[in-house]
């Protein structure tokens, strides 16, 4: 006990160094407090630079971080005097020190009557809460800046001290205001942007030298004023907006946006816009709304084959667009989109053109027209018609699509005798309606009239017809024939002696044989491919005949969509549990109709095909169940999925048949049984072996029973009675007929028992007299009884020894040979 005191007094030591007491305060207060009420505020900086820990000796007080003392509950001060310490810890330093808080109650004044009358009649201004302070944004000072005076009303009674804190103070913007602390009055160090400060919110105290704090910290706030030193700015360097042409006057085209920076809901932000100028400088073509900034058409009539797009200088200006406020210009481009509004009109208003009598199908002349609006569009497409001189309708005209001419051929034969000349007048359309300005005339129909000469001359080859559509499908083999296209000598009525050629300069997709016409292709044909994309190609086809006289006519190609793709199963690998639910084979194809679904499946190999089934589901999907009960394993089954185009995808779908109820209790060790190939374990070696000593151990003890019979009658007949009690241990009536079950032999003196091979596969055993003793057919485990005759003879107890012990030998294990011997025979 001698070491430990020394030890002690060591400690206390060390305790009262760390434990310092730094000076104390005393509250004035009132002698009932109620709850979070502030008691005053301490300075606890002074006493412990970096407090971690800041504690109250006594529940009633709390004390924040800034030295704010406050009750937590309200109390009533039963002396003059109420003491309590303040504990400080800091534990990086191991430092702790203690503050020694007194509360004394405050005296109370007895006034004279007439002084307590006016105090009580007299209404006075507290200037502890004046109204918010007002600084103007990039005030120009000067520095530093009176903004604001507080002041306690205890001052009359008291020496007051302020102070604050806040954004501004102690906090960032550090030192941009402070408070004087005899005065209260509040100043400004530098100007401030309001756009990063728009407010400060700072908490001003009022104490006494002592610490008391006699008034209730106050949260003063210091409103920024906006100064408009913003310029507004559009929200786009660009605004691009379309507007269909000829639209009427008020119609909407777009609206521009601009934003301000100042103070919202001020004239600092309240903006108007206008139109600086227009591009091209003609009438003005829109009309700028200035509150909304809406651009709306102002011209009645947007041409877009003369202006086709229009550039706007807009201008935004605050101050509710004052010549003092601050502006930002920015550029709208308007484009007018285009509408059929122009007819198309022919090059000429006269043609001429030569045709041979009794041609057919022959293009005789092409014409072309004019048409303002975009090309390409519906309203440029052109529609050609035969208005007058057409009656025998000897003549058609079609568009051709790629380059909007019109080609007029003969469809029927002319007659040079009945008449030398034809005159047509063909007109003009669009494939889109007419969009017309408002107010304006309606379009007249451009027409041309054709002067169409019969020849009577030896006329040349004739394609028939004039214009061969044909269509391959996508991704065709090169040279794959697509069709023929021959001419015929108008005179013999044959194609003999008539060669073919292609002019050069056209598109390079097919050929066309010399002689016989017939049409292959040079390519492989793909939409997906540069000019193949527009999926047609026009080529002209030269015939010349033997006297060098030639004849034209045009091929038509049109690509269709083709047969790419092979289907395929999408899953392949299913496990199938003990109760063989179908499994449902989904096919995909990459092709459109109609060379997709519907697909067919089947099963190549033949093997399986007997032991699996595949059922039709929907358009995509096929069943695959097993046929009957077939053995446990892993089959790899080919099936071949026949889409709609006849191309085939192969398939191998792998089948787990597992001996579970949930697909998640196969541990993939079934063996796998693929094309009728069956793989052996060690197990099933042994299981084969075993089961051969036990079928030459059953022929043993049939013989062994049967030699005993020879001997006595009786003992025969129940010996059969007995043997013969299982007919069959696999499937009804399988096993009974395999030509691999030995046949019994008969070995007693009257009778005998043995196989019956009827239909319905049944044992019989048979007595010396003909009497059937019992038959039993194919199916579960059945035993024969034993008959008896006349009174009934017993078994003796050497056959009934023989059975038993022969029965419950085998019994268990025959469904084990059952199993290995159809194995065996499948191997």
């Amino acid at each position: 006990m001698a070491p430990t005191a020394p030890r002690l007094v060591l400690g206390l030591l060390v305790l009262s160094l760390c434990c310092e007491a730094c000076k104390k305060v005393i509250f004035h207060v009132p002698s009932e407090l109620e709850a979070d009420k502030l008691v005053g505020r301490v300075d606890l900086k002074e006493c412990l630079q970096s407090a971690e820990l800041i504690s109250s000796s006594d529940d009633n007080f709390k004390v924040l971080e800034d030295g704010s003392v406050y009750t937590t509950s309200a109390l009533s001060l039963s002396a003059e005097k109420k003491t309590f310490t303040i504990l400080l810890k800091d534990i990086q330093e191991q430092v702790q020190k203690k503050i020694h808080v007194d509360l004394v109650e405050e005296e109370k004044k007895t006034p004279n009557t007439r002084h307590a009358r006016d105090t009580v009649l007299k209404r006075t201004k507290r200037r502890w809460g004046p109204i918010p302070s007002v600084m103007i944004e990039n005030s120009l000072g000067p520095f530093p800046l009176q903004i604001q005076q507080v002041q306690s009303d205890t001052a009359q009674n008291y020496t007051i001290y302020y102070s604050a804190s806040g954004p501004g103070i102690d906090q960032d913007p550090k030192g941009l205001f402070y408070i004087e602390r005899e005065t209260g009055n509040i100043f400004a160090t530098r100007a401030v942007d309001r756009e990063q400060y728009p407010s400060f919110q700072i908490i001003c105290f009022a104490t006494t030298p002592d610490g008391y704090s006699p008034e209730v910290p106050l949260v003063h706030t210091i409103r920024i004023e906006d100064d408009n030193d913003n310029a507004p700015y559009f929200t786009q360097d660009l605004f691009e907006f379309c507007v269909p042409e000829n639209s009427r006057p008020g119609v909407v085209v777009g609206k521009v946006i601009a934003e301000d920076r100042d103070e919202p809901y001020t004239l600092h932000t309240t903006l108007k816009y206008r139109i600086v100028s227009q591009t091209p400088p003609i009438t003005p073509a829109f009309s700028l709304h200035g509150d909304t900034g809406v651009i709306s058409v102002l011209l009645p009539q947007l041409d877009r084959e003369l202006v086709p797009s229009y550039t706007l200088l807009v201008e935004v200006r605050d101050m509710a667009g004052q010549p003092f406020g601050l502006c930002t210009t920015g550029t709208v481009v308007i484009k007018i989109e285009d509408t059929n509004d122009n007819a198309p009109s022919f090059k000429q208003l006269q043609y001429e053109t030569r045709v041979e009598e009794n041609r057919v199908n022959v293009e005789i002349l092409r014409v072309s027209v004019v048409d303002l609006d975009e090309p390409g569009s519906p309203g440029s497409g052109a529609v050609y018609e035969i208005i007058r001189g057409n009656d025998d309708q000897a003549f058609e005209i079609t568009t051709d699509k790629n380059t909007n001419e019109g080609i007029l051929c003969v469809v029927k034969g002319l007659d040079y005798e009945t008449a030398k000349q034809r005159i047509l007048v063909i007109g003009v359309n669009n494939e889109a309606p007419y969009l017309l300005a408002p107010h304006s005339q309606q379009l007249s129909q451009s027409t041309s009239s054709v002067t169409v000469h019969v020849l009577d001359v030896d006329e040349g080859p004739v394609f028939k017809p004039c214009l061969l559509p044909l269509d391959v499908k996508e991704c065709e083999d090169i040279g794959t024939a697509i069709g023929r296209y021959v001419a015929e000598d108008p005179e013999t009525g044959n194609s003999e002696g008539i060669r073919y050629r292609i002019p050069p300069g056209q598109c390079n997709w097919v050929n066309i044989d010399d002689k016989s016409g017939e049409i292959r292709t040079v390519r492989v044909l793909d939409r997906d491919i540069g000019e193949m994309r527009r999926g047609q190609c026009n080529i002209t086809v030269l015939a010349i005949d033997r006297n060098g006289k030639t004849g034209t006519g045009t091929i038509q190609v049109c690509i269709v969509p083709g047969n790419k793709n092979f289907p395929r199963i999408t899953q392949t690998d299913y496990i199938m549990c003990r109760d063989r639910q179908p499994i449902s084979l989904t096919a995909q194809d990459g092709d459109e109709a109609p060379y997709s679904a519907p697909f067919e499946y089947r099963i190549n190999d033949r093997r399986l095909a007997s032991m699996w089934k595949l059922t039709p589901h929907d358009d995509n999907s096929w069943y695959l169940s097993p046929k009957g009960d077939i053995p446990y394993g892993i089959y790899e089954i080919p099936v071949s999925v026949i889409d709609n185009g006849g191309k085939i995808g192969e398939n191998i779908v792998r089948v787990n048949l597992c001996d579970c109820v949930t697909p998640t209790e196969c541990d993939g060790r079934t063996r796998q049984l693929s094309g009728g190939n069956v793989t052996l374990g060690l197990w099933a070696i042994l299981a084969m072996i075993l089961g051969s000593l036990l079928l030459l151990l059953i022929l043993i003890t049939i013989c062994g029973c049967c030699g005993a019979g020879v001997m006595h009658r009786q003992v025969t007949d129940d010996c059969a009675n007995h043997n013969l009690i299982i007919s069959n241990t696999e499937a009804p009536g399988e096993e009974v007929m395999d030509h691999n079950i030995i046949p019994l032999q008969n070995t007693c003196d009257q009778g005998g028992y043995g196989v019956k091979t009827g239909e319905q596969q049944t044992f019989e055993m048979v007595k010396g007299r003909g009497h059937t003793l019992e038959s039993v057919k194919g199916g579960g485990h059945q035993t024969l009884g034993s008959v008896k005759e006349g009174g009934g003879q017993t078994m003796m107890d050497t056959c009934r020894y023989s059975y038993s012990e022969w029965h419950n030998f085998t019994h268990p294990r025959l469904g084990e040979v059952s199993i290995l011997k159809l194995i065996f025979f499948e191997v």
